[in-house]
């Protein structure tokens, strides 16, 4: 137990700002190389020609939906488990997080099986033609398989950091994304006994190192640090905690699900532009990844260091957590901002060779990256949402942010200006919520509405 204890930040008593950082700094670590999964796969498909890459940008929709289902529960693992943390229950923590893993596995496996005996419907419907198919089979058909592998590292993970533990979670995360890289090239175009296997390659490439981290995590947290049960006895308690976990869970995971919905309607909308256009944009999708992973770290670890507080009662320490947050994610993602366009035709030429695939990338990056400060505020306020047991204003902020903020004001700009008009619409819509969120967010604390009961209310 001492390691746990030597890798655990005690949430309710260190200075705000210093404990976000010394939670965060890991997490980043370990999530360049969890990040790189998409980035890599991207990379060496691209590698294959420009159909290759056009079909796996169609996946990109479909993978974050799963990929978002299991971070929603997460979130739900980690608000749940932190409060009760802070109240001292270490009896009902231990309980809520053997219950998430269970209920995660049946869900995502469920949702998994939809997907893969209803592929092809789903990618016509995305604007996949016929000839892609094929390409996207050789991927999606494992992945949607492996797919139930995610709930280790996801929300294994989730109750780590609920615990204050960030440092086991960046060396899961790191030592996966390091496996996928390293195998990545191995089996999509072969080595020694190997044989090449193109984009099949790839998916059997991050399913390993999904197995990996699920044999990891479940050896600590089962073995090691005892912080789940290996089965449930009592089966009231099972269903008691799995209720507790989906009522922010469900909403949590319906909130971060809408990202990859919206990203399907906007891979439609640039998919009448032809396929260069659908390539370039799912490269850009995951630079957007790469970029804004210090807000993605973040919003990790911040939910867990406001549920404790909430749990606690100190409410002065969530709303200081939450300000100074959005002020480091502000000005950090300028900084983000202008390493990117000074690259921008070195990145765009890593990843395609084709003059308008380039052109369309640097795009991209011209623009979309100017609010990434914003969106930061807009996913940071809404995990803050979630850990203060509030899943449903998280929910309804991402429905306007998403369908009637970002969308429609890219769609808008796409039927009046073209794709320079598409870009520059979506970026008008993360300015728009930017502001939604602060506001609604600060206005808790103000008035004396800043108690726990009236938050939770």
């Amino acid at each position: 137990m001492s390691d746990r204890k030597n890798k655990k930040v005690d949430l309710l008593k260190s200075p705000v700002a210093g404990t976000l950082k010394n939670m965060t700094i890991p997490m980043i670590y370990g999530m360049i190389l969890l990040m790189t999964f998409n980035l890599v796969d991207t990379f060496f498909v691209s590698l294959l020609g420009t159909q290759p890459l056009a079909a796996i940008s169609f996946t990109f929709p479909i993978t974050f939906t799963v990929i978002s289902l299991t971070i929603g529960l997460g979130i739900g693992t980690s608000a749940v488990t932190a409060r009760a943390l802070g109240k001292g229950d270490d009896s009902a923590a231990k309980n809520s997080a053997t219950a998430a893993m269970y209920l995660t596995a049946f869900i995502v496996g469920l949702l998994s099986l939809l997907g893969f005996y209803y592929s092809d419907e789903i990618f016509l419907l995305l604007g996949a033609n016929v000839a892609l198919l094929p390409l996207i089979h050789q991927y999606m058909d494992i992945w949607f398989l492996g797919s139930v592998c995610l709930i280790g590292p996801m929300i294994g993970n989730a109750v780590l950091r609920a615990s204050g533990d960030t440092k086991t979670p960046s060396l899961i995360m790191g030592s996966s994304g390091l496996i996928n890289a390293v195998l990545d090239p191995v089996f999509i175009f072969g080595f020694g006994p190997v044989p090449a296997m193109g984009m099949q390659g790839a998916a059997i490439a991050t399913l390993i190192s999904w197995l990996f981290g699920t044999a990891l995590v479940l050896y600590i947290l089962v073995r090691k640090l005892k912080l789940i049960h290996l089965w449930f006895a009592n089966l009231q308690v099972l269903i008691k905690s799995c209720k507790d976990i989906l009522v922010i869970g469900l909403p949590a995971a319906g909130a971060n699900m809408l990202t990859p919905i919206a990203a399907a309607v906007l891979t439609a909308i640039v998919a009448q532009y032809g396929e260069a256009a659908v390539a370039a944009f799912g490269v850009g999708s995951r630079i957007e990844s790469i970029a804004c992973l210090v807000v993605l770290a973040l919003s990790m670890t911040l939910p867990p260091f406001i549920s404790q507080n909430f749990g606690a009662g100190l409410m002065h320490r969530v709303e200081d957590a939450y300000k100074v947050s959005i002020k480091f994610v502000l000005a950090w993602q300028v900084l983000i901002y202008a390493i990117l366009v000074l690259c921008a035709s070195l990145i765009a030429r890593t990843f395609s060779n084709e003059e308008h695939v380039i052109e369309i990338i640097k795009l991209f990056i011209w623009v979309l990256p100017l609010g990434y400060g914003l969106q930061g505020v807009i996913i940071l306020t809404n995990s803050s949402f979630n850990a203060l047991h509030k899943p449903m204003v998280a929910l309804v902020l991402s429905v306007i942010r998403l369908f009637v903020c970002y969308v429609p004001l890219a769609y808008i700009g796409s039927y009046i200006f073209g794709l320079e008009g598409f870009f520059i619409g979506a970026l008008l819509g993360n300015f728009v919520m930017a502001f939604i969120s602060y506001r609604l967010f600060i206005k808790q604390f103000e008035s004396g509405c800043a108690s726990p009961e009236v938050v939770s209310s």
